[in-house]
């Protein structure tokens, strides 16, 4: 069963714009220090869709270096079905212990196509699935009848709930019971999802400030929810931060300043700039300059 606080990590550039797996390296070792219980690769905040199929399994083999016995998940997030496929049977070739896949992002495709297509992923890689539903981002809605149409495949075992609608989340639960491992993948719904039954958080923020996130996930764990409560209400407006078209530069940019690393992207992104780099500056260094007092688990 996969639970807990997985970060959608960021991918890590060099100035000439290859992988740099040093700080990659250093940045997810951060998150396996503070707790954390798997990682994500290469997902929208990694910025999978500007890699090559070649730098994805190479950041898939970065995050094993680290993660040890703790799962790292590749995203699988390509136009089309065949090159999902494709990338799915190597990231198992290479170790991977299990996918996240998106619907297209380019076709948005119907309920029996969205079924055939995550259907066709998972058997190309068989290994265990986290079907990411997020009909905002990608305008493909995997519903609860089609979650049902793959529960009968055992490769999914798990749902990334992005909907934005937190009560899907419930709707999932009713539904399925534990069926599967009902993740949350809005940072700025976590506290209420964990609240529902949610039992895991894909967390973007998580890159910048890991053992905050993990203490609200242990906190809410334990039953201690005011505790956690607090936490959340301070972290809110950086958690926000992930709902947004910049939340690659944006979080890059509280990684620069909360963890010492660079926000380099990849192109057609750049980083932020001008008023928007002030605003986001702002919200960071007021976060850091009341960063709350945590408790010990």
């Amino acid at each position: 069963m996969w639970t807990g606080v997985f970060p959608a990590v960021t991918t890590k550039f060099t100035e000439d714009d290859r992988l740099d797996h040093g700080e990659m390296e250093r940045c997810f070792a951060l998150q396996m220090e503070a707790g954390c219980d798997g990682i994500i690769v290469c997902g929208s905040l990694g910025e999978g869709p500007m890699l090559s199929h070649d730098e994805k399994i190479d950041v898939v083999k970065t995050a094993q270096k680290i993660a040890g016995n703790k799962p790292v998940l590749l995203t699988v997030n390509e136009a089309g079905t065949r090159e999902a496929a494709a990338i799915a049977r190597r990231a198992a070739k290479e170790g991977a212990n299990g996918l996240m896949v998106v619907p297209s992002p380019i076709y948005h495709t119907n309920e029996e196509e969205t079924v055939a297509a995550l259907r066709a992923v998972a058997e190309a890689g068989d290994l265990p699935v986290m079907i990411y539903s997020n009909r905002l981002a990608y305008r493909v809605d995997v519903t609860v009848d089609q979650m049902e149409e793959l529960a009968k495949d055992k490769r999914f075992v798990a749902i990334k709930e992005s909907s934005d609608d937190i009560r899907r989340s419930t709707e999932i639960i009713n539904r399925f019971g534990d069926r599967y491992d009902l993740f949350t993948g809005v940072d700025n719904l976590a506290f209420e999802a964990l609240s529902v039954g949610a039992i895991g958080w894909v967390a973007g923020l998580v890159t910048a400030f890991p053992r905050e996130t993990v203490a609200i996930y242990q906190l809410m764990k334990q039953g201690r929810r005011e505790e956690a409560l607090k936490i959340y209400r301070w972290f809110r407006p950086l958690l926000d931060l992930d709902v947004s078209t910049y939340l690659v530069q944006n979080i890059k940019l509280a990684e620069v300043l909360a963890i010492s690393t660079n926000d380099r992207v990849r192109m057609p992104r750049q980083p932020l700039s001008g008023e928007r780099r002030r605003t986001v500056e702002k919200i960071v260094r007021d976060a850091l300059a009341a960063r709350p007092e945590l408790p010990t688990f």
